[in-house]
């Protein structure tokens, strides 16, 4: 698995839209203004791909061209970065456009970048994965580079900041406050700080004990579930399937999985459901352990738990909850494919090895 060199200042980073067309329609431009604003303050220089302006509608009908930005932020050899715009809910349609060009894949191979993003962007983590390039389940450009508060959410940005660090190993840790999603985005809310709360909870060990170190892997469930079942897109597992993007049963043995919920709130009767299906097909009997992602707003917080604790309580899986990553507010990054030790009975996660090559 190939990994990324760290950022310095002055490095390029791309900005691309690979899912919803949210970044070039005018009541977004105050968001896109401080986004960019921000990573010049971190000393980048931000290279804005030539269809991530395009409308909504332009390109939801032309994946191509989503695709088509991505290969040319692999291509250039001058950037160092690829951060997506925001989520969203048809990005599988980019795989077939990349996995059948050589030349996409080639480049992933040999000149492996940077690449965050979260929810939907989950089906190009697994794509790239695939490919053999260790990405980042983390900040979006929207959410995070563009929060409306005066700065950047500081739980969001120390980890932000490990993009600069080539550190032997780091913790992830519980934020001691969380944020409740904004009523607006509108250019109002500049300035404004979102309203918080006092973590009362921490990381909560729900099922099983122990120390367990795998890779990680994973992203958002809904994204997940819809590769397998195709539930919103019926081609989606068929598109999984003829590229073999998901892991083997094999390869699911030597995973860590990390799963979050998305804004749309599932009911727990889906969230349920969904685990039924991968106790199915003995994903959750075959991973190594399983970490969760905060509920956003703390929706549904206790019921997730005790669907998780009724769903794991045959299997020897243990299970983490609240961790903050995800569509929860503020995130952390966390690596596809390098090594994690999750401690089960200290509530702590930390990579264990570096996570860029230089």
């Amino acid at each position: 698995m190939k990994k990324p060199q760290s950022l310095k200042k002055g490095d390029k980073v791309a900005i691309v839209s690979l899912s919803r067309g949210l970044l070039g329609m005018p009541f977004c431009k105050h968001e896109l203004d401080l986004g960019v604003k921000r990573l010049k303050e971190f000393g980048l220089e931000p290279v804005i791909m030539p269809n991530a302006l395009k409308d909504m509608d332009y390109l939801e009908a032309h994946p191509e061209e989503r695709a088509a930005d991505l290969k040319q932020a692999f291509m250039d050899d001058s950037i160092k970065m690829i951060i997506s715009a925001i989520g969203g809910i048809d990005t599988y349609k980019l795989i077939p456009y990349l996995m059948e060009d050589e030349e996409f894949i080639e480049a992933v191979k040999n000149h492996p970048k940077i690449f965050t993003g979260f929810s939907d962007t989950t089906n190009n983590h697994l794509m790239l994965n695939r490919i053999g390039l260790s990405t980042f389940y983390g900040p979006c450009l929207l959410v995070d580079l563009a929060e409306l508060d005066k700065e950047m959410l500081p739980f969001t940005k120390k980890y932000f900041e490990k993009f600069f660090l080539n550190e032997p190993s780091f913790e992830i840790t519980s934020s001691p406050v969380w944020y409740k999603d904004r009523a607006s985005y509108g250019e109002e809310e500049l300035g404004k700080p979102r309203e918080s709360q006092k973590e009362e909870h921490g990381f909560e060990t729900i099922h099983g004990s122990g120390l367990v170190t795998g890779k990680l892997y994973g992203g958002c469930i809904e994204s997940i579930y819809e590769a397998y079942m195709g539930t919103r897109f019926n081609e989606t597992p068929r598109i999984y399937e003829k590229y073999k993007i998901l892991p083997t049963e094999e390869e699911w043995k030597e995973k860590i999985l990390f799963l979050e919920t998305s804004e749309e709130r599932m009911t727990p009767e889906n969230l349920e459901k969904i685990l039924l299906e991968f106790k199915k097909r003995n994903i959750l009997k075959n991973i190594k352990g399983i970490i969760v992602g905060k509920p956003i707003d703390e929706t549904y917080y206790e019921e997730y738990k005790m669907i998780y604790q009724k769903v794991f309580s045959d299997l020897e899986t243990p299970v983490l909850y609240n961790v903050n990553f995800g569509h929860s507010v503020p995130r952390c990054i966390l690596p596809y494919d390098r090594e994690a030790i999750v401690d089960y009975d200290h509530k702590t996660i930390r990579i264990n090895e570096s996570i860029f090559s230089n």
